[in-house]
């Protein structure tokens, strides 16, 4: 048996009220008073109303979607951040009564043509962007059509204001080197990407300014690089750093599933982690927990983020702030059991 759906002229009858009313108020009109627009909000949801999406846009001017582009880089959709995020940027939306696109720029696609495409359409009513480049093309084109959007990042540098929220990896990796020095370690490896990614700059240099303030010389650093999203050159890479003759005895990777592939590649060499061996990752994604022994890591707050940057993007769609929303959040610690002293045979 299929529920007849009530419509917007039902429901306004039923509150005594006109249909433009009714509209308004579930489209959050500030003209409409607060109390008829929970009354509104209340009614229509112990009805089972559904607004129609075209109706609620002529009326608003909004469509009630937020975009957000993904790009295809591999086998799967997305990666273990990128669907801890996606969902976190879904909880934070529905919340408030907004729906999602997500728009996939296929490999070899450029990723500002589907943005423009997303804004241009009037598909959505604000964006969200991720994995910042050094310098990023999608942020330069947002702010020259003064479109609102929020940045998952930072650029190195800008000579315009903007909207974001990012987590200070730079402050993680000082605080990764200063527990592995004072755990006696002195040769110390990085795990990093080579695409011009401002997480990647920030956390680098985090580590580099913890390894500069101890101004000890007889700390080394070894630094491999591979493609984000080529396996087998990650894994090529790990392996140069791991079957040196004089290799590190601690490994900082720049996020998990690079610290990950450490730990795998440090089992198949025979090294045992973390008496051979210690490794630090970042983000705290859900495998770090259960690959064998526990990777020490860094949690981002991947979910919690996403659903604090749908709020901000919201604010900004509904009350355009003068001054941009920042906000820059401190990754805490996880202490599992990748992480130990420095092997006492090796300097």
């Amino acid at each position: 048996m299929t529920t007849r759906v009530i419509t917007l002229k039902e429901l306004a009858a039923s509150l005594d009220l006109s249909i433009t009313t009714v509209s308004r108020a579930l489209a959050g009109h500030e003209q409409i008073a607060l109390k008829t627009r929970e009354r509104v909000a209340q009614a229509a949801r112990q009805a089972g109303y559904v607004p129609n999406t075209a109706a609620r846009t002529l009326v608003s001017g909004r469509s009630g979607f937020v975009g957000l582009v993904l790009p295809i880089r591999g086998p799967n959709l997305v990666d273990s951040f990128l669907g801890e995020f996606v969902t976190g940027l879904g909880e934070g939306l529905v919340s408030h009564g907004a729906d999602l696109i997500l728009a996939t720029a296929a490999f070899g696609h450029s990723e500002l043509s589907v943005l423009r495409h997303v804004v241009e359409s009037g598909r959505a009513d604000g964006v969200v962007v991720t994995r910042i480049a050094e310098v990023d093309e999608r942020l330069a084109y947002l702010r020259e059509r003064g479109f609102p959007f929020v940045a998952h990042g930072r650029l190195i540098e800008s000579d315009f204001a903007y909207n974001w929220l990012d987590t200070d990896g730079a402050h993680a990796f000082g605080e990764a080197f200063d527990m592995l020095y004072e755990l006696g370690h002195r040769h110390f490896g990085l795990v990093t990407i080579s695409e011009p990614m401002t997480f990647r700059h920030l956390r680098q240099d985090g580590l580099a300014a913890a390894i500069a303030r101890r101004g000890d010389p007889w700390v080394r650093l070894d630094v491999v690089t591979a493609p984000r999203f080529d396996h087998e050159a990650r894994i090529e890479a790990v392996n140069r750093m791991l079957k040196r003759p004089d290799r590190p005895t601690a490994i900082v990777a720049l996020f998990d599933e690079l610290a990950l592939t450490v730990m795998e590649e440090a089992a198949r060499a025979g090294l045992s982690v973390p008496r051979d061996l210690s490794v630090i990752g970042f983000d705290n994604i859900a495998a770090s927990a259960y690959a064998p022994p526990g990777l020490t890591t860094f949690d981002a707050s991947i979910r919690q983020c996403a659903r604090e940057i749908a709020d901000m993007l919201l604010t900004i769609i509904a009350d355009r702030p003068a001054a941009p929303l920042t906000r820059l959040i401190r990754p805490t610690l996880v202490a599992r059991a990748s992480h130990g002293p420095a092997p006492r045979t090796r300097s």
